[in-house]
């Protein structure tokens, strides 16, 4: 299914859809102010509404940006001497996984407190209101009842699923009744959603490159994995998923289409669309890894890709371990017509999530906080990003290229082919810097020459250094 054959699309996305085009011709130029929400609505024939959800969206994008008491206005295109890495092109045939030790191995040092945590998957911890939430939790177990112990078990505590209902609601995305379950952080999610719509040897498509724990969880499910070529601005390339699904058996796929771990990507809003339609079409199911969608740096959070599904086939799948409370390892699932499934799969292994994270959750969300925090946290991972690219480009060899995500904290690096990222990594770690390696990220160990950079530790004096560092060791290991 080809981009341009997905239609009807709502108001406000076809007019984003149009300004982005105009945008990228060049029709609308960087700097140029966009017209007044009146000029626009009367142009169009639409209503504020309307042309406040299309800028949004191109916000969300990157493409435009809001000035107080002045504005839109085109973003100007960022020109740097290092290029976004190219979407690579992975094996064509389904591959066994076998990613595990290595994994354990690489990245065992970041529990290290001393080590510089350049390879974790988490932002600084003090990032977070541990506090508030400490205060809620106390709140929440003195009013507990002891029918709320065992009433909750399984699907989850009913005063936080009602207010995960209510937040998909405000984004468009209205879940089932029976449709949630809570779930022990995002991993546990996935994996019960991966087991409920595959059988051993099952075929499941994944991103290339792709967060290394999905890899993990195919591997001990005994699954086989088939990569599909991801692009750092655009997402997984739909064009070659739809050629292997007319060629392949496909039991699943798992992507993640906001700030892709480790690319960064986001995928746009149309090709989101026509994704699901594309999996629906071959009736292949989708889990929707969605721990990051909360850290965009546009005014609105993208749509999920479960914001279009019509069939119930994608399974929808978040925490609040990268944007709230890391630690307290509660994750749900909006599992679509596989719920059941996903929830019997629960209670034959957990069983259920533990109550007094689920309480002190709900009550901080009841308190009317978690916007506000939302908001600073952005401000602040975006601010880090923009520092750490700085750094890269300063310190890093020639002709490494790098991604320049719209949200999340990390970017991804494709170095100098001469540059063999294990080796970097141990290097690294002898002057205490844990990094990811590019070899995680895929089934077949490719990307040996490639990085994934967390940059969420803003006001880590050791930051600076350890970028600084990594770049020297890089260029020693380059031509």
């Amino acid at each position: 299914m080809k981009i341009d054959q997905i239609r009807s699309l709502p108001r406000y996305q076809q007019m984003a859809e149009d300004m982005a085009d105009a945008i990228r011709a060049g029709v609308l130029r960087p700097g140029e102010r966009l017209p007044s929400v009146r000029v626009t609505c009367e142009q169009r024939q639409v209503s504020p509404s309307t042309v406040f959800q299309a800028y949004g969206q191109l916000e969300a994008l990157g493409l435009i940006e809001a000035r107080a008491r002045s504005g839109f206005f085109v973003r100007a295109t960022r020109r740097t001497q290092r290029p976004a890495p190219e979407a690579a092109a992975p094996r064509r045939e389904a591959t066994p996984v076998a990613i595990s030790e290595l994994v354990f191995d690489l990245l065992g040092s970041t529990r290290d407190a001393d080590v510089v945590p350049l390879g974790s998957a988490f932002p600084a911890p003090h990032l977070f209101p541990f506090d508030e939430l400490a205060r809620s939790g106390a709140r929440a177990m003195r009013r507990l009842k002891a029918s709320q112990i065992t009433g909750a078990l399984t699907a989850g505590d009913e005063s936080l699923r009602l207010a995960l209902r209510k937040r998909y609601a405000l984004q468009g995305v209205p879940l089932a009744d029976n449709e949630l379950i809570i779930t022990n952080g995002a991993m546990e999610a996935l994996n019960l959603c991966l087991q409920a719509v595959t059988q051993p040897g099952d075929v499941v498509v994944v991103e290339s490159p792709t967060f290394y724990a999905a890899l993990q969880a195919l591997e001990r499910l005994h699954l086989k994995a088939v990569e599909v070529a991801t692009d750092p601005q655009e997402g997984v390339d739909l064009d070659a998923l739809a050629e292997l699904l007319a060629r392949q058996k496909v039991a699943a796929c798992w992507f993640m289409p906001s700030f892709q771990n480790p690319l960064g990507a986001l995928m746009p809003v149309a090709r989101r669309q026509a994704l699901v339609a594309l999996l629906a079409q071959h009736g292949v199911p989708l889990i929707e890894d969605d721990v990051y969608g909360e850290l965009h740096a546009g005014a609105r959070r993208p749509p999920p890709a479960k914001a279009f599904d019509q069939q119930g086939g994608v399974l929808h799948c978040s925490s609040f371990s990268k944007c709230l409370a890391p630690g307290y390892r509660v994750g749900w699932a909006a599992a679509g017509r596989y719920a059941p499934q996903v929830e019997r799969l629960k209670m034959m292994t957990s069983l259920a999530t533990a109550i007094p994270p689920q309480l002190a959750l709900a009550d901080y969300l009841a308190q009317g906080g978690y916007d506000r925090h939302l908001r600073r946290l952005r401000e602040a991972l975006a601010a880090q990003r923009t520092h750490a690219l700085k750094l890269v480009e300063r310190h890093f060899p020639a002709g490494t290229r790098v991604t320049r995500p719209e949200g999340g904290y990390f970017l991804w690096l494709e170095l100098p082919p001469q540059v063999d990222t294990l080796a970097l990594h141990q290097r690294a770690r002898a002057a205490s810097i844990s990094t990811a390696p590019g070899v995680l990220f895929s089934a077949d160990h490719r990307f040996t020459h490639h990085l994934r950079l967390n940059v969420g530790h803003p006001g880590d004096a050791r930051f600076d250094d350890a970028i600084r560092t990594l770049g020297r060791l890089a260029v020693q290991l380059g031509p």
